[in-house]
């Protein structure tokens, strides 16, 4: 294909901002959805300690979206790259061998879920008052790891095909059986926590289906059998520009396992006992992560375009679009922020009861942690820029800034002083810093001489 042609190089950046945006926040949100039903009915029909479940084995649900996003990412980054520079015949590897490795990882993750489960939730932070509701509910959703990671990682790959509304229908298949079943389970058949984790399965084997069949038709490309075989050198490729997005998730998953245990300890010496805290921070986690759909589709929709211009030398193009996605960004942020300091109750409320202490909780943490929701846009869509444009090493670095090198620490240090309160302060400290660190890098990206060229 003549990448003069292709309309990521010709189309406005307005207009393809909101074509690929638009479906990718749509997905974004759907795959977020499948944890709040979930919460949602677990907390109804089995109440907080339900909900402190599905937060211990939420490590897990982070590491098949690292997988997905090291794969999908990854790939569609280097095969929009190719594309851009007009080499299609290696950019049909990338497609392949990524494909291969989603499914062929998520195998492997099941195996080791399924083999260690006990000793995994016990480590992840699990009270022992909540260990059973965490075996059940788990047991059952490793089952679908190998189609979680397919579909999620396989969407990236099918929106680098010019095809994002495919990717958000996959998402959404997925995501309608699993309230349909939830509803039909949890509180139908009387299934409890098992019947969530069985409708949100069957939901995913279903989406994959349809990624499956999407990739047997690829659009810019035609797949064949010898694409799917892994090698090195696609696989190193691929890797290297997935490694920022997919560390971001690695990172999120040490922090949770961190925090659930800080949770667990410092709550046990507080007023609030051990589950409390985790339950109020499995639901506010989860919320947090449907603002986060936003932010993280709006990344994802700027991943193609800021590819295929950053390879075809239209620098201007680029740096239009980085603008645009952070103008965006940043006023999803401040809605968000708004949302979560003025109706922390009601949020809270929708996910069953609790006493006194388990909503004073829940309203104190939304208040503290999330307090620079306004400036979260910053570093994820700046760390996906950087993967975008092929320098992975400034997007890993960013990816890991708030999570591992700030919020970590801090996790550890702060309630040494504060007690449980320090975990809530570590929150809004990393935010801060970790936007401040991501707009002094996009400065210096955006002072090198090629973007001031004028545009062909």
């Amino acid at each position: 294909m003549d990448k003069k042609e292709n309309p990521l190089g010709t189309l406005p950046i307005s207009k393809l901002l909101v074509k690929f945006t638009v479906p990718s926040v749509i997905a974004m949100l759907v795959s977020a959805f499948y944890n709040i039903v979930d919460q949602f009915f677990i907390g109804q029909k089995v109440g907080s300690l339900g909900n402190a479940a599905t937060n211990i084995a939420f490590p897990l649900s982070i590491t098949c979206i690292a997988i997905a996003l090291l794969f999908g990412i990854g790939g569609a980054s280097a095969f929009n790259l190719s594309m851009g520079a007009g080499d299609s015949d290696t950019a049909t590897y990338y497609i392949g061998n990524s494909f291969t490795m989603l499914f062929g990882l998520g195998t492997i993750l099941l195996v080791i879920t399924e083999v260690f489960l006990k000793d995994l939730l016990i480590f992840f932070g699990s009270p022992m008052e909540v260990l059973d509701y965490a075996v059940t509910y788990t047991r059952i959703t490793a089952i679908g790891f190998p189609f979680l990671i397919y579909t999620a990682g396989g969407g990236h790959l099918i929106r680098a095909d010019g095809n994002p509304k495919m990717t958000m229908i996959c998402n959404i298949i997925g995501a309608v059986i699993n309230v349909i079943l939830d509803a039909v389970f949890v509180f139908g058949l009387n299934l409890g926590m098992a019947g969530a984790a069985y409708a949100t399965i069957i939901g995913q084997i279903i989406s994959s289906v349809v990624v499956f069949v999407y990739m047997l038709n690829f659009k810019t490309v035609k797949l064949g059998r010898k694409h799917f075989i892994p090698r090195f050198e696609f696989i190193k490729r691929i890797a290297s520009l997935g490694a920022a997005p997919c560390s971001n998730q690695i990172a999120m998953m040490v922090v949770q396992i961190v925090m659930n245990k800080s949770l667990k300890y410092y709550g046990s010496i507080s007023e609030y006992g051990e589950a409390i805290p985790i339950a109020c921070v499995g639901i506010i986690s989860k919320v947090n992560q449907l603002f986060f759909s936003f932010i993280i589709g709006m990344s994802q929709g700027l991943q193609p375009i800021a590819s295929f211009n950053y390879g075809a030398k239209n620098y201007q193009r680029v740096k239009k679009a980085y603008k645009s996605a952070v103008g965006y960004g940043c006023a999803l942020s401040v809605a968000a922020f708004l949302l979560f300091q003025i109706f922390p109750y009601q949020i809270i409320s929708a996910f069953g009861d609790g006493t006194k202490e388990y909503f004073e909780f829940g309203v104190k943490y939304f208040h503290v942690f999330l307090f620079f929701t306004f400036i979260n846009f910053m570093q994820p869509i700046s760390s996906t820029f950087f993967t975008a444009i092929g320098k992975p090493v400034n997007g890993m670095f960013l990816s890991l800034t708030r999570q591992i090198l700030f919020l970590l620490p801090l996790l550890v240090i702060l309630p040494l002083i504060m007690g449980i309160d320090g975990i809530m302060f570590a929150g809004p400290v990393a935010d801060l810093t970790a936007a401040i660190v991501s707009g002094v890098l996009i400065f210096r990206e955006f002072s090198d001489k090629r973007y001031a060229k004028v545009e062909n």
